[in-house]
């Protein structure tokens, strides 16, 4: 299955869009936009590039450097899970991504004095989603962990 199959016929799509991380994801993409390129576009047609079906997985080596584009989409990802957090929590959030020419490294979100997520990434050259279900379900599980340490820890987010 490509990339435009997948646009057009998952049964989740409505669900998936609605979702508060999605929505985060589009609103990010289109402030990005100076230019106003994607004012015409669908919210579908923006969050493409995330997707990677299992074939287009397979026909990428192991092994890889991530390009600028892969490495943006990473970042857009977790920058979009910090905005949908701070709608959540009201409090500010500071994404920050460490990231070697291999595509290894590390995010952290950070709020007041608190780490509220953190996870290490690799094969960051292999980083997309099979569907927008599977993007939104992934983006709402780092939200609900962030939030969840959020509650627990009040103090150092509020700091």
């Amino acid at each position: 299955m490509t990339t435009q199959e997948l646009l057009s016929s998952p049964p989740n799509d409505a669900e998936a869009l609605a979702s508060t991380f999605l929505k985060s994801l589009v609103r990010l993409i289109r402030a990005e936009d100076s230019h106003g390129a994607s004012d015409k576009k669908r919210d579908v047609d923006l969050l493409a590039p995330f997707l990677v079906t299992k074939e287009e997985r397979r026909a990428l080596p192991i092994i890889g450097d991530p390009d600028p584009d892969t490495l943006h989409r990473v970042d857009q990802f977790y920058q979009a899970v910090g905005l949908a957090i701070e709608q959540k929590s009201g409090l500010m959030v500071s994404p920050m991504m460490k990231m070697s020419h291999e595509g290894f490294g590390r995010v952290i979100l950070t709020v007041g004095k608190l780490v509220a997520y953190a996870k290490s990434l690799r094969d960051v050259h292999r980083f997309g989603f099979d569907g927008l279900d599977a993007l939104a379900r992934e983006g709402e599980k780092a939200v609900d962990q962030a939030v969840s340490t959020l509650h627990a820890y009040p103090e150092a987010a509020r700091a």
